[in-house]
């Protein structure tokens, strides 16, 4: 994923007096779309102040999907073989162009309400710290890019970033991959970068890394870096789409 905002550096944000309540949300495994949905149901309880700032963690089935500014020939196949191949396909709202989610890859969705509209630049930029600081904990350094959102190692692109904002509040994110077949990204430019190499935490260590091992570094990184007060997470079934 990526997203379409200004790259310049970022003053060091301050601190809140008071960390920002937040909730978390492991769903497992889950089809993109019904999570699209969920997204959606918990962007508008958001905003209307029903609810805190939440974070979505999940693993999708194979799907590809187009940002706002996406170009049809980073696509490298026809929809027809997606089909064929069990790849779904959607074209949705956030910034950027095609990226792969999977089985393997740590999904977050971040629905923050943020103070104002230019914090936007500074709520990416955290993300980016976020899963740097997770890296960290399995031995690995994490790099931004100037010219590029996500995180690379090497060189090479560990962890993609779209989000969207609407009424104030964020959605959509980020993609971390973990233990991902990452032979699936030959299927696009990801990100509409062509050549550019992907990773994977396994593939650096050199041994298999389960997500299950990641969601702890990741979620402790972002209560740090965003400052939040986490509630305990809620049970998958009930936040799950109906």
């Amino acid at each position: 994923m990526s997203q379409m905002w200004s790259r310049r550096p970022s003053p060091p944000s301050r601190r809140s007096a008071a960390p920002t309540n937040a909730a978390f949300i492991d769903l497992g495994r889950i089809k993109y779309k019904d999570a699209w949905d969920l997204q959606l149901r918990l962007h508008a309880e958001r905003v209307a102040g029903e609810r805190p700032d939440t974070v979505i963690f999940c693993e999708h089935d194979p799907v590809i999907t187009m940002g706002k500014s996406g170009k049809g020939n980073n696509l490298l196949v026809s929809l027809p073989e997606l089909e064929r191949r069990g790849v779904d396909y959607f074209e949705v709202e956030r910034g950027g162009d095609l990226t792969y989610h999977g089985p393997g890859q740590l999904v977050v969705y971040p629905i923050f309400k943020l103070p104002r509209l230019r914090e936007v630049q500074a709520f990416v930029r955290k993300m980016e710290r976020a899963i740097i600081k997770a890296l960290a904990s399995f031995g690995l350094a994490g790099e931004q890019r100037a010219d590029h959102p996500g995180v690379f190692v090497r060189g090479a692109k560990i962890a993609s970033i779209g989000a969207a904002v609407k009424a104030g509040v964020t959605y959509h994110g980020l993609a971390f991959d973990v233990c991902t077949d990452l032979t699936y990204f030959q299927l696009i430019n990801p990100c509409g970068m062509p050549g550019v190499a992907v990773t994977s935490v396994s593939r650096e260590l050199g041994r298999e890394v389960r997500v299950e091992e990641a969601k702890e570094p990741v979620r402790t990184a972002m209560i740090d870096i965003y400052d939040l007060d986490a509630a305990p997470e809620q049970g998958s079934r009930a936040a799950r789409p109906a």
